[in-house]
């Protein structure tokens, strides 16, 4: 049976009504959701002073954030989950010290502290931002090969789990997958006593001076103890 011309007609019609009825559904549902999956309750005047510190730098020419960006540099979305404020800090204040050893350069912008303070506060805001565990590598799971043997493993325990927790990945490499900011963690071991290592990761100037890696000052002695146990089973 061959299609007319008035039942062509209302397919094209039907389909449009249908299509724009479910936009304007997943339209008012988005703008429905949105405050709470940015947690508009703390959308701050600090965390607005944030994303202006963000723009006034031009930060999206080179690091991308909630998709939005460049890829020159590492995506920022999750970058407070990653690093904490201290290490944020760090890297903001003193690029050239803390990515020495990166082959990505960022300029040495010279923040103002208050300025590095409220772009501390956007990014905590936007690393609460429900994003569906975008982007993939701050989703939360485990990487991929040895890596997921490694975490899998009984000999991994909580100080395995929180090394991926704190986002030590992003700099230091086992098993060939991780950050390259940072040395690699296998045989690490071999080179500090538990007590040493543990010391290191909370502060590490206060082992070694001359140390690039910033503060874990969120953590506590028992967990930088964990974590120092598990880096030793990596020798």
């Amino acid at each position: 049976m061959a299609l007319t011309q008035k039942g062509a007609k209302s397919i094209l019609w039907l389909g449009t009504l249908s299509s724009l009825i479910l936009f304007l559904i997943l339209t008012v549902d988005t703008h429905r959701q949105v405050k709470v999956l940015t947690k508009a309750e703390n959308l701050t005047d600090q965390v607005v002073q944030g994303k202006r510190v963000w723009q006034k730098y031009n930060c999206n020419d080179c690091h991308t954030i909630l998709g939005f960006g460049g890829y020159y540099a590492p995506d920022m979305t999750k970058v407070y989950k990653r690093i904490g404020q201290e290490g944020i800090r760090q890297v903001v204040k003193k690029p050239d010290v803390v990515l020495a050893s990166s082959w990505r350069k960022m300029p040495q912008q010279n923040l103002q502290d208050k300025e590095v303070d409220n772009l501390i506060a956007f990014f905590k805001w936007v690393s609460e931002i429900d994003t569906n565990d975008w982007p993939p590598q701050d989703s939360g799971k485990l990487p991929p090969s040895a890596i997921r043997r490694l975490m899998a493993s009984a000999s991994a325990g909580p100080g395995g789990a929180l090394f991926k927790e704190k986002g030590c990945f992003s700099c230091h490499k086992i098993g060939g997958v991780g950050g390259d900011m940072g040395p690699s963690m296998e045989g690490v071991g071999k080179k500090y006593e538990i007590g040493q290592l543990a010391q290191y990761i909370r502060d590490p100037t206060s082992v070694n001076p001359k140390s690039n890696m910033p503060k874990m000052s969120d953590l506590t002695p028992e967990q930088a103890q964990q974590i120092a146990q598990f880096l030793m089973g990596l020798k």
